[in-house]
């Protein structure tokens, strides 16, 4: 050991706040869990905990997602104890607060289960997740500790716009439909806009997405059948050819304040579920594989057909795999001038 840090000591003082993490990815897509150091929260449902940790502790959102402890692209989930379920989670990014994530639910399952926070018995254990959008049910194959082929079927996913256009500054009128996959989302062909999907297009995706989620909200109202708290437009995915002829299609999301998705988005490919069955292009029971800007994948399928509110929907099955990458113990000096972070967009 280099003789300078085994003379290293440090003591934090009393006064700091602190707060752990565990760090995880879900087919490249970060995500930070918090396990010590928040505020209890208040509230009997989860989203009666997201508004009071909104109204109180926004701050440590900033905080834990900006720079200098995060970056633009930062992802993270709370969970809680839950009084009809396995585990209440909310989620935070760069913008606020998502009502639902496909890849959190992925890690979080992973992680539960190879922590024994829940124990569950059997080889096929399910969860059932509260999350902001609704009841989510997780599943995995559980073997000597370790949980692989990561499955959730999600909340009812549902066809909102279809095959409508609109006019957007610098890229004049584009065709797009929304869905909702426990989020709403506008779907856009990028080969219609000459619109690459590799990383080396990753500023370009950025503005043209943020560009079209910013016109598309400025000329259609998006309202969630229950959920004053749903009613917004959270993105804009762009659809393309898959590298792998094997699979169906790719997949970028560019969600909240101009975020890059780097897995395939599972609330983002159970909206696809739902669009693609209502336009007659995926039969209930098939699985289709989508690909990510990085080239991981997603499976989906429609396991269930149904109805929400006055939309027929499906019930999205969406699958994946997560990854364990590190811990984190981050200090909040009261006199550090960007303690509550900053961020560039």
């Amino acid at each position: 050991m280099n003789q300078l840090l085994k003379n290293w000591k440090y003591s934090v003082p009393a006064e700091w706040t602190k707060i752990s993490t565990i760090e995880m990815h879900t087919g490249g897509e970060h995500l930070r869990v918090f396990t010590s150091g928040l505020p209890e929260l208040k509230g009997s449902t989860v989203l009666e905990k997201r508004r009071f940790f909104k109204e109180n502790f926004d701050f440590i959102r900033t905080g834990t997602m900006w720079e200098p402890r995060g970056h633009a692209d930062m992802y993270g989930a709370v969970i809680s104890t839950s009084e009809d379920a396995d585990f209440d989670v909310f989620l935070l990014h760069n913008e606020g607060y998502s009502t639902m994530c496909g890849h959190a639910i992925i890690a979080l399952t992973k992680l539960v289960l190879e922590t024994g926070m829940i124990k569950k018995e059997g080889n096929k254990p399910e969860l059932i997740i509260n999350v902001p959008a609704g009841k989510v049910h997780a599943f995995a194959d559980f073997e000597n500790g370790k949980a692989n082929n990561i499955r959730f079927r999600n909340v009812p996913s549902f066809l909102y716009l279809r095959d409508k256009q609109v006019n957007v500054p610098g890229l004049g009128s584009v065709t797009f439909d929304v869905a909702f996959g426990g989020a709403f989302y506008a779907f856009v062909d990028a080969d219609e806009l000459g619109l690459g999907m590799l990383p080396e297009d990753f500023n370009r995706l950025i503005d043209y997405g943020r560009r079209i989620k910013n016109a598309v909200m400025g000329n259609f109202n998006i309202t969630h059948p229950f959920e004053n708290d749903l009613s917004f437009l959270y993105g804009t995915i762009f659809t393309g050819k898959p590298l792998n002829p094997e699979h169906h299609s790719r997949n970028v999301c560019i969600f909240a304040e101009g975020e890059v998705d780097r897995s395939a988005t599972c609330s983002g490919v159970s909206a696809r579920a739902a669009l693609h069955h209502a336009k007659g292009e995926l039969a209930s029971g098939e699985t289709i594989t989508i690909e990510s800007i990085l080239g991981s994948t997603m499976t989906v399928k429609v396991a269930e057909t149904t109805t929400f509110g006055p939309y027929k929907a499906v019930i999205p099955e969406v699958g994946g795999n997560a990854f364990i990458t590190g811990q984190n113990e981050f200090y909040f000096d009261r006199e550090d001038p960007f303690a509550k972070g900053f961020i560039f967009r």
